[in-house]
């Protein structure tokens, strides 16, 4: 296990590292915490928070506090690895349920950028394409015309492509909600009551998706082998 350094240079920061390098991890916490109370996040901080987590066998906490660090650096090595290293220590076992190939290439590609960066994307397309649609608009000469029309249509669909990337992902973002195991152990349902059926069992730091929600009480969750049910709101902690 290794501690990123922070390029914040507040006393708030160097304080919580210090009790961080020197073991006092609760104390790190406790310091860590108040600064993501004081609403400062960084891909860095939430890293040496799961690192504290980690360090004291509290394997929900450590992962949630990963994750949230991969959504601000999504390819840190570091981050990764520990990942890794805290998810080997849970109960559960989820096998993710294979996809073919052209499904999982749309996927990578849909997960490759945020709602905010395919936006941007689709913004700078539609300016490239006005660009070359006057090229070809404005252009006497045949040959010229010839390409600013070929490459303002490829331009154009690349444009529909990124904008149904865009929709496609806003959607996704919108219904489904990825969020960690945090009770030690959760009976999953068949309904969201305490009368129904347990479906089955999970346990503190598996990671799920959050589909829907009932009365607040009861949370619909999808695990990566296509299983559903309903568990506890409180067992869970969104990311």
């Amino acid at each position: 296990m290794c501690s990123l350094g922070f390029s914040q240079s507040t006393t708030s920061f160097k304080q919580a590292n210090e009790l961080y390098n020197t073991g006092y991890y609760q104390e790190a916490i406790d310091r860590y915490n108040s600064i993501l109370g004081a609403n400062q996040h960084s891909a860095e901080l939430y890293f040496n928070l799961a690192n504290c987590y980690y360090k004291l066998n509290e394997i929900g906490p450590s992962i949630f506090y990963y994750e949230k660090a991969l959504q601000l650096s999504p390819d840190d090595t570091d981050i990764l690895n520990n990942l890794g290293y805290a998810q080997k220590m849970t109960i559960d076992t989820v096998l993710e349920v294979p996809e073919n190939g052209i499904s999982k290439f749309i996927n990578k590609t849909l997960n490759s950028l945020s709602v905010d960066g395919w936006a941007t994307r689709s913004v700078g397309l539609v300016f490239l394409f006005v660009i070359l649609f006057l090229g070809y608009y404005l252009s006497r000469s045949e040959s010229k015309k010839r390409l600013f029309f070929v490459s303002s249509s490829i331009v154009f669909i690349v444009l529909l492509t990124s904008l149904g990337l865009l929709f496609k992902k806003e959607r996704l973002d919108a219904t489904t909600h990825p969020a960690i195991i945090f009770a030690k152990e959760s009976e999953v349902r068949s309904e969201p009551n305490l009368g129904s059926e347990t479906s089955f069992t999970l346990h503190e730091g598996t990671k799920v998706l959050i589909v829907e929600t009932y009365n607040s009480d009861w949370s619909k969750i999808k695990l990566r082998n296509g299983e559903t049910g309903w568990v506890s709101t409180v067992d869970l902690k969104p990311l």
